[in-house]
């Protein structure tokens, strides 16, 4: 399989930081949380997206293409995980791997895990798991199910393992220190991802 194209989703209400966008919170020293996601997924992948909804401008800086959600009402990441793949499609791509905006520690080795995991499967599909649980705004996803995916969607289909499972979808487990998946969602989040950054920087 081709490395795949990389899809940033960003299309969230924010509610539990008061809205707004999330995935431009600075981390420390003028970088965003979107700035370190870009850093750690661009090596990872052959081109690189943004989906977001509402003013695109805003996003300017980061050079990404934006992708808005196709289906209206912020029905969750299944619709960006759908404006991704429509865009891989246009692109020709065969796959996409997405990652959430607000997760801006994730493995290094994502890229390379998912499609590990995936070999031998007819229809890559992959979501990213730790011992805790799965991790569903990270994984991989073949273009060749987007139509499906959007009529899942129309249908009210909201939750994104009961499709994933639906398709015979695996796991690819991640597990070390700590949280890799660790998410900014509430202001206690953002002051722990600001110390975790301070350290690494």
């Amino acid at each position: 399989m081709k490395v795949p194209l990389g899809v940033i989703l960003a299309g969230g209400l924010a509610t539990r930081m008061g809205g707004g966008d999330k995935a431009l919170l600075d981390l420390g020293g003028g970088v965003t949380l979107l700035d370190q996601v870009i850093e750690r997924l661009q090596p990872q992948v052959t081109d690189l997206a943004l989906n977001a909804n509402g003013d695109a401008a805003r996003f300017a800086r980061f050079n990404l293409p934006v992708l808005p959600d196709s289906i209206d009402g912020f029905v969750g990441p299944l619709a960006g995980v759908l404006a991704g793949l429509d865009w891989a499609a246009g692109q020709g791509a065969g796959a996409i791997v997405t990652v959430a905006a607000d997760t801006p520690f994730f493995p290094d080795n994502l890229v390379e895990h998912l499609m590990r995991t995936a070999e031998g499967q007819d229809v890559p599909l992959v979501l990213a798991a730790t011992p805790d649980g799965r991790h569903p705004t990270f994984g991989l996803w073949p273009v060749t199910l987007r139509d499906d995916l959007r009529a899942a969607l129309g249908g009210g289909l909201r939750k994104v393992v009961q499709w994933t499972d639906g398709q015979g979808g695996r796991e690819a487990v991640f597990d070390g220190a700590g949280d890799p998946f660790f998410n900014v969602n509430t202001p206690e989040d953002l002051e722990k991802a600001r110390k975790i950054y301070g350290a690494q920087a």
